[in-house]
């Protein structure tokens, strides 16, 4: 199998420089054009084999249990190299070309998602320590996409401005506005709603970690009789509001389900309402979920191109009112979230264990790689029924959001507030 890998990674190789070190010792460099460069350690004649056969389930298997190891460069370096080229030359790897092929074929019977298999799912994921988040997201426990309008904001600065620009987009033009936030996480953005915008918010989620959390917060903050949470599947929403947000939940709906959440958003949303739906998308066009990510991040996960979701919406009969695209705001915050992270290894070792470290350290530094170099970004979609719900032009988000800006600052230096 060393000869085959050897031949593979001739071929695939085409830009930047990977080393490899085989089990007995010796070196092979593999060079193109310019471009990163790494090196990744064998540790044993069964790992070369996983790599033939299933590159990126056995790339990321064999760090996790320590099969293969970065010697003399960093797991980002090797897999920056590693994903440039498999985003410049697809053929040069029969293993990759025949996951896309699988992942193309199945990808409807993987992200079935009924009720009962979303909970299990939203479990691995989300029902893990809540201590855990706490090391490495922003202080309101935003797990989605910061928006870096400047580029140099810090992670705290990033989440709030997304928060901003997502509550300029509902158009929250007084108080006392009825919202629903599918998959609503740790409570921020809800909490953030009925605190800034005198919204009343009700909240569902899949997992009772965020569950537990997020009512605890409202209770300290005072907030319990403006928001309630609740563990509901947004399938079995019956109740109508004014605005319906959605912020990172759309990944975990899966194909074969759009046409009835875009249903449900079209019969909950009032007939002058508005929505914004907030999710990870590839502008690459259809494809499948990457097989590692899937078994052990997000399974029944899937990021769609936008020619799979609009379907959906026109079908509902929802007008889309406006489509954003941002690019490469998410690989930024996962680039704090990465160091946060290893800033705080030794203690999120200690509530599980090194291998559990490797495993998100590998997450954390693919998907970061994967926003830089590939296909991925993230779409906001704004939804109505109606034409003059939304102001004709763009210009309103902008004053919205400088509005929120103004009033925080005028909040802050109120000296009755501190």
């Amino acid at each position: 199998m060393r000869t085959v890998l050897d031949r593979i990674l001739r071929r695939f190789i085409t830009a930047g420089r990977l080393t490899i070190i085989w089990p007995d010792g010796a070196k092979t460099t593999y060079t193109g054009s310019e471009g990163p460069a790494g090196v990744l350690r064998l540790h044993d004649r069964r790992i070369i084999r996983r790599l033939v056969l299933s590159p990126s389930l056995g790339l990321g298997e064999g760090y996790m249990d320590g099969s293969v190891s970065t010697d003399g460069s960093s797991l980002y370096d090797v897999l920056d190299v590693l994903l440039a080229n498999a985003q410049n030359n697809v053929s040069g790897h029969p293993g990759i070309q025949a996951h896309e092929l699988l992942s193309r074929l199945g990808r409807r019977l993987v992200q079935f998602n009924p009720a009962g298999r979303s909970r299990r799912n939203v479990a691995h994921h989300y029902d893990l320590n809540g201590r855990l988040y706490s090391l490495f997201l922003d202080r309101d426990r935003q797990y989605s996409c910061g928006y870096f309008p400047c580029g140099d904001e810090t992670l705290e600065e990033a989440q709030t401005a997304k928060k901003r620009h997502i509550a300029a987009k509902l158009c929250l033009d007084r108080p006392g506005l009825r919202v629903l936030d599918i998959g609503c996480g740790w409570g921020g953005m809800a909490l953030t709603l009925a605190r800034d915008f005198g919204a009343i918010v009700t909240g569902i989620t899949l997992s009772r970690e965020q569950l537990t959390e997020a009512r605890a917060r409202a209770a300290a903050e005072g907030l319990a009789d403006r928001v309630r949470f609740e563990m509901l599947d947004y399938r079995a929403m019956a109740e109508q509001f004014d605005r319906i947000v959605s912020v990172g939940m759309f990944e975990h709906v899966g194909v074969g389900h759009y046409r009835a959440f875009f249903d449900m958003v079209a019969r909950c949303l009032k007939p002058d309402g508005v929505a914004l739906i907030h999710a990870i998308g590839r502008s690459d066009g259809p494809g499948g979920t990457n097989a590692w990510i899937q078994k052990y991040i997000f399974p029944g996960g899937y990021s769609p191109a936008l020619s799979e979701v609009l379907p959906g919406v026109e079908r509902s009969r929802l007008m889309a009112t406006d489509i954003e695209i941002l690019r490469l705001h998410y690989a930024e915050t996962l680039r704090h979230w990465r160091r946060r992270f290893a800033a705080n290894r030794d203690a999120i070792a200690a509530l599980y264990d090194d291998r559990f470290c490797r495993m998100f350290e590998f997450y954390l530094a693919a998907s970061e790689i994967t926003f830089r170099r590939g296909g991925h970004m993230v779409w906001q979609l704004q939804l109505a029924h109606q034409h003059g719900v939304v102001p004709a032009t763009r210009d309103y988000i902008a004053l919205a959001e400088a509005g929120q800006r103004v009033s925080s600052m005028a909040e802050a230096s109120n000296p009755l507030r501190r």
